[in-house]
């Protein structure tokens, strides 16, 4: 099965991951990634543009490589704003879209806590998307904040 986990920057896509997804299955997370390829000490967030750039081009390749692999294992892929060309792609494998929010007010307060200032820009655009949809999400937080 295919789980695409949707949500803004800090909204806890990663640990909703954590939670649901066994040692055997495939988790295609861009801040996973990039923080396997870069040196020890490197951040888990707010990488450098370079290393996501090469970060990206492994998502992508994961990404093919485990489409194939379906009808063996469980995948989880993290794609914060899917558009209508990946949401039409991620039907045709039966995904499960699973959309993380547990509120804008705690989102930002994540973001400013743990994130770049230009992660606000992100979940701004994520939130102005969504206005008027009814709230499918996920609306508790992972902790206090």
């Amino acid at each position: 099965m295919l789980y695409v986990v949707t949500g803004p920057p800090a909204g806890g896509k990663s640990s909703w991951i954590d939670a649901h997804a066994k040692p055997s299955d495939i988790v295609i997370d861009l801040d996973r990634i990039t923080l396997a390829l870069t040196g020890p000490g490197a951040p888990n967030w707010n990488q450098h543009p370079l290393h996501i750039r090469v970060a990206h081009r492994a998502r992508y390749a994961a990404i093919d490589e485990a489409l194939q692999l379906l009808d063996q294992l469980d995948v989880y892929l993290i794609h914060t704003m899917p558009g209508a060309k990946a949401l039409a792609k991620y039907k045709r494998y039966k995904a499960r879209i699973i959309t993380v929010d547990p509120g804008e007010a705690i989102v930002m307060q994540r973001i400013e806590a743990m994130r770049s200032p230009a992660m606000e820009r992100v979940a701004t655009r994520w939130y102005r998307a969504r206005a008027g949809r009814p709230r499918e999400a996920m609306p508790q937080a992972s902790r206090s904040w």
